[in-house]
Formats: structure tokens, sequence, C-alpha cells
């Protein structure tokens, strides 16, 4: 593994299913994310996925990749356009560094608005 590679891509359906799920998982009950009524109120065309479950698509994004013994050391994102139901967001990454059993990936999730996160991920893999 060296910097400039790329990992495959990883393409996640958006489902109703999976945005709910992911926000009652993750203990988020905010209504924009189980609620059609209330998301277009607030001015979303329909519900849409939270940064919880974003953050755990990247770091199955990471260990997919790298495989069960990989250790997620740190996880940074930032939110852009919203995962709404009906997309698909594209997950791709690229080496930036590595230091012996550590490397540092730069994730870039789009779906069908632009990008919806981006980010780094430090994991250390097995040797």
């Amino acid at each position: 593994m060296n910097p400039g590679d790329r990992l495959p891509p990883l393409e996640i359906p958006i489902t109703r299913t999976l945005i709910v799920a992911g926000a009652i998982a993750s203990r988020d009950y905010q209504d924009v994310h189980h609620d059609l009524d209330a998301a277009r109120e607030k001015g979303s065309p329909d519900i849409f996925m939270n940064i919880l479950t974003t953050n755990g698509l990247v770091g199955r994004y990471i260990t997919d990749h790298f495989g069960p013994g990989a250790v997620l050391r740190r996880v940074a994102i930032r939110l852009g356009a919203p995962n709404h139901p009906g997309d698909t967001m594209v997950l791709t990454g690229t080496v930036e560094e590595v230091d012996g059993d550590t490397a540092t990936v730069r994730v870039v999730g789009a779906n069908g608005l632009g990008t919806h996160v981006t980010g780094t991920v430090t994991v250390r893999f097995p040797a």
C-alpha cells in the first residue's frame, strides 16, 4: 500500500429503511430522519440520513477494505448534500499517508445531489 492508491468504490442504496434504522440505532430521534411531513415542514423534500449513520458507513467502507483486523483510530467527516431515499451514495477512498501499519485514507461519498460526505480515516491494519 502506497500514498495515492485508490480503494475500490462502494455503492450504498439509500433506502427509507436504512435512514430510519440508522437514526434509531444511534438514538437520533429527530423527526427529519423518520417523518416525511416534518422534514418537508423544515424545508427538506424528504427524510434524510443522520451524520451518525454516515459515520458508520464510512467506517464500514474502510474496514471492508482493510479486513476484520483493521482498527479505526480516527474518523473525521463533514457532511454536504443530504442522502435522501431512492438515491445511491458511492464511497471512494485514496490513501494519503502510510506509516508502518497505519494509513490515513481520504474518503468521499457522493450521491445524485453532489458530495454527501468528505473526510479522513486513520486506520491500523494487520501486518
